[in-house]
């Protein structure tokens, strides 16, 4: 045995006689609270010991269930998720522990939908799982922003992974992220042959063809749907505000269409009021 590893064991028995002393001759005795939770103070010691617990009270593997209270509810009252704007005025470090506590409630709710799927019961309010996920991730948003922020001021770049605009095997565009690699690029023979995919042929170019025709076709049903849509409002309604058609309906040319005759309603006018 190495006297390294020596050293590193006598440091450990060291520091575990240490607190074991330590909390032997506390004057405040540790009790014990319902669902075995230890009371704040031995678990703010224990945490300024080993400096690894994300909450002051431990319940163990409940922690990976909710409330036994609710268990045969069918609805739980929650909230919504976390707005970027109310993230953005938290600190560093409350935004640390939020994403901690969005962490397990996460893995909470994970557990409590198998276990109810298991048992074939219903479980309440699945939407919640949808709005922890939301939430973290507008918490990876805001902190980003604020890396993208220190490392223009730093070093007048963004910090970002480099990303570039590369074709796959289908002749499709996509975004790829430069990662590091052990190899220099001209040695790694596995990461070229995965990378540099050459495309073309006959099937290549009428797949491309028809792709790009189905995108055309879905962008075109969607201009005629929001401009039979406008057509509607003006014939039921010949005084809507135009104002607000246009804000809602940009790509639609709102003076044009008012002139057509399906824009008309089929109402009579009143002449010599």
């Amino acid at each position: 045995m190495s006297s390294t590893l020596m050293k590193c064991l006598s440091l450990a028995n060291t520091l575990r006689t240490a607190t074991l002393r330590s909390l032997l001759t506390s004057q405040q005795k540790p009790t014990l609270a319902p669902w075995g939770a230890v009371v704040p103070a031995l678990a703010s010691h224990v945490q300024a010991v080993s400096g690894i617990h994300t909450s002051a009270a431990s319940l163990g593997l409940m922690e990976f269930f909710d409330d036994p209270k609710v268990w045969s509810e069918n609805e739980v009252k929650v909230g919504r998720a976390w707005k970027p704007d109310e993230l953005r005025i938290k600190s560093n470090k409350e935004l640390h522990q939020l994403w901690y506590i969005l962490l397990k409630e996460r893995n909470m709710l994970l557990t409590m939908e198998h276990e109810c799927n298991d048992k074939m019961e219903v479980f309440p309010n699945p939407e919640r799982i949808d709005k922890v996920k939301i939430s973290m991730e507008n918490l990876e948003t805001v902190v980003r922003e604020r890396n993208k922020a220190y490392h223009l001021l730093e070093t007048g770049e963004t910090g970002e992974r480099p990303q570039r605009l590369v074709h796959n095997c289908f002749g499709l565009r996509y975004m790829y992220k430069s990662c590091e690699h052990v190899l220099p690029p001209f040695m790694n023979i596995k990461w070229i042959k995965s990378r540099n995919v050459g495309f073309g042929g006959r099937a290549v170019r009428k797949f491309l063809l028809q792709y790009r025709e189905k995108l055309y076709n879905e962008k075109r049903k969607a201009k005629n749907r929001s401009r039979n849509e406008v057509m509607m409002i003006l014939r039921r309604n010949p005084d809507f505000d135009l104002e607000v058609l246009r804000r809602q309906f940009p790509q639609v040319n709102i003076d044009k269409l008012r002139n057509e005759d399906k824009a008309r309603g089929h109402y009579v006018p009143k002449i010599g009021v």
